[in-house]
């Protein structure tokens, strides 16, 4: 069989319109935000170069720095908690649900709604009871008074709060990743198991979600550094509020940039945020790497 060989030259035609494109849009902007983190500026008077005092005062004098990196990880973590979950209930859904993807596509729902949609009916989900706050009229209804809270109030329990609505919104999304990924595991190879006496949660666990790794792999990567980056739901939210109990990265970013006119350091602390999404998608990638050599 003759195959056909393309030209590196014609290649390069079509790639490099989008490689420049891309270029342009990522790698630019990334490269001018480095630059201003090495400045002190506030957007009128003219900048000035203090080379990495920003960096110096982020980790070592900002009170809120660290919290908001422990507050981010933490999300981080918990948005990838529920994907092992969405893993399983794929698996169950593949197998005795004849009609998984509209069960799939109803889990979906809040997913193609707007974040700030899903935040203001949370916000009204966790009010207080006197001003219509579902949650805590539920609890005083059948008469755990002791369990109510002002949610978004309270420093100790904001932050979960807000880590429950995201795994809310997003569980959709990833189990319609996973499902897809367990519907295209070729029938023949459980057709196989099941001679061999595997079927039921025992072809899964050997077959199933040693094959679902690619996919696995993809949520991981998603969940992670889309919760590195969030902001829209926490600054609907909350703001970053009570006293800073639910400030990201993000968050803090935007109050130094816009707020508080610090532009330089607001590029410091997206530049930190841009390095620590590129460590930890190279960590993962490289831990999912030997998983998927060892169930090669």
């Amino acid at each position: 069989m003759n195959v056909l060989k393309v030209p590196a030259r014609t290649i390069a035609v079509f790639v490099l319109p989008s490689l420049i494109v891309y270029i342009g849009l990522v790698f630019v902007p990334i490269l001018v935000s480095i630059y201003d983190s090495l400045l002190d500026w506030d957007s009128i008077n003219k900048a000035k170069f203090i080379g990495l005092d920003n960096f110096k005062t982020m980790f070592a004098h900002d009170a809120n720095f660290w919290p908001s990196v422990r507050h981010t990880l933490l999300y981080a973590v918990f948005s990838m908690a529920e994907i092992p979950i969405c893993l399983f209930m794929a698996g169950l859904l593949n197998r005795y649900v004849k009609r998984g993807n509209t069960l799939v596509s109803i889990y979906f729902v809040p997913v193609i709604l707007s974040t700030v949609i899903i935040g203001q009916l949370w916000k009204t989900i966790y009010n207080p009871a006197d001003m219509g706050g579902m949650l805590n009229g539920i609890l005083t209804t059948i008469g755990l008074d002791s369990w109510t809270h002002s949610w978004l109030t309270e420093p100790k329990i904001a932050m979960y709060c807000l880590y429950f609505v995201s795994l809310w919104q997003y569980f959709g999304y990833h189990l319609l990743i996973q499902f897809t990924g367990v519907q295209n595991i070729p029938s023949d190879v459980y057709e196989a198991a099941k001679i061999d006496g595997a079927e039921g949660f025992k072809a899964d666990w050997y077959i199933t979600y040693p094959m679902a790794v690619p996919i696995f792999k993809i949520s991981i990567v998603l969940a992670f550094i889309g919760s590195l980056q969030q902001f829209d739901l926490v600054w609907v939210m909350t703001g970053g509020g009570p006293a800073h109990a639910t400030d990201t990265i993000s968050t803090h970013m935007y109050n130094s940039s816009f707020l508080s006119l610090k532009y330089g350091y607001g590029s410091a602390l997206a530049t930190f945020l841009v390095f620590v999404c590129l460590v930890f998608t190279v960590v993962i990638n490289f831990v999912f790497k030997k998983v998927e050599a060892k169930y090669s």
